[in-house]
Order: structure tokens, then sequence, then C-alpha cells
């Protein structure tokens, strides 16, 4: 095998939680607060029962939603699915502009092989195409709202190419949102305001 193999070798495991990032780390979960545990409890127990209906926001055509009906939200569970379904169309898009909108500054994104990116770089794979988004499920997402922060848990089908390897990806992934100015920004799971 050559070493052009090698390399290519090498960076698959890194792919496959760079496909999915949308989330910030595949690191350890940190214990969410009481209140976002319980509403996540509920609504998982609640989806054990659905059918599995599939929603799609018809201003996001490479988004679907599956098992959850957004319009059974709350505003504010909805408004950060909403976000996260931007944050995802915007993925396939390559729509750097709304991926740095819709993301802290700060973030970073932490891969399976524990190599870490800034927000810049990893928007940077995006946009020239090294890490290419067809579609994206969100399947049986969990919406749970605390105030000023949120977490959406969902697995994603990821129809991509990444870094050559083409294929669908699935992973479950936690998303943590935090209001700022009356808008939902993506941020890293450590990051506190206040």
């Amino acid at each position: 095998m050559g070493a052009g193999g090698l390399m290519k070798r090498k960076k698959i495991p890194a792919v496959l939680c760079a496909v999915l990032l949308l989330s910030a780390s595949c690191g350890e979960r940190e214990e969410a607060p009481e209140a976002l545990k319980e509403q996540i409890e509920t609504a998982e127990q609640s989806q054990e029962n659905d059918d599995m209906k599939t929603y799609t926001f018809p201003e996001f055509p490479n988004v679907t939603v599956t098992g959850l009906d957004p319009d059974s939200l709350g505003e504010a569970e909805k408004a950060v699915l909403y976000a996260q379904a931007r944050y995802c169309e915007a993925m396939t898009e390559a729509d750097i502009d709304t991926l740095r909108a819709l993301t802290d500054e700060g973030k970073t994104y932490t891969h399976m092989s524990e190599l870490t990116q800034s927000r810049e770089e990893y928007f940077a794979d995006i946009a020239d195409g090294s890490l290419t988004y067809y579609s994206i499920g969100m399947e049986n997402p969990v919406v749970a709202v605390d105030g000023e922060r949120a977490e959406v848990t969902y697995t994603a089908a990821l129809n991509a190419n990444a870094y050559g390897a083409r294929g669908t990806f699935r992973m479950k992934g936690t998303h943590i949102w935090e209001k700022r100015d009356e808008s939902w920004i993506s941020v890293d799971r450590t990051r506190r305001t206040g």
C-alpha cells in the first residue's frame, strides 16, 4: 500500500465523527441540568410509541425530521429545532455565512481521532468540498430547553462525501444551543454565559 492509501485509511476514523458534526464533540457527555434530563426522558418515552412520520421544513429541502412533528412542540422547543434544521441546511449548501451566524466564534469540533478543529478550520473543510453534505436526516429528535440553554439529541443520517469517503453515515449526537439576543446559537458543551 502506498503512502497515499495509508493517509486515506488514517483519515477514515476521523471522518466518521467529522461527518456528523453538527455536534461540538464526540467525547464524553457532560451531565445535563436536572430539568433537561427530565424533559429528555419524557420526550424519549413518548416517542417510543410514535409512528415514524417524516416532516420537512419547506425552506430546508435537504433536511428531514423523522419521528417528531415540530408542530407538537412548544414555541421555544420549535425555535431550537428550527435553528438546528437551519444549521443542517447550511451544511448541505456550504453556506459558511449562515453557519457562522448560527455558531459561537469559539466553538470547536473534536473528531473521533481526537483531532480538534476550530470553527474556521471545520468550515474551511466544508467550503473547499473536503466535507460535502448532500442531505441530513434528523431521526427522533428530542428537544429540551432550560431557560437560555437547550439541547437537541437525535440520530443524524448524513448523505455525504467526507474526505473522499461517500456514503450515508448514521450517528447519534447532542447539540447545545444558547439563546443570545433572541437568537439560538450553537455552542460548545462547556460554554456557559454569565
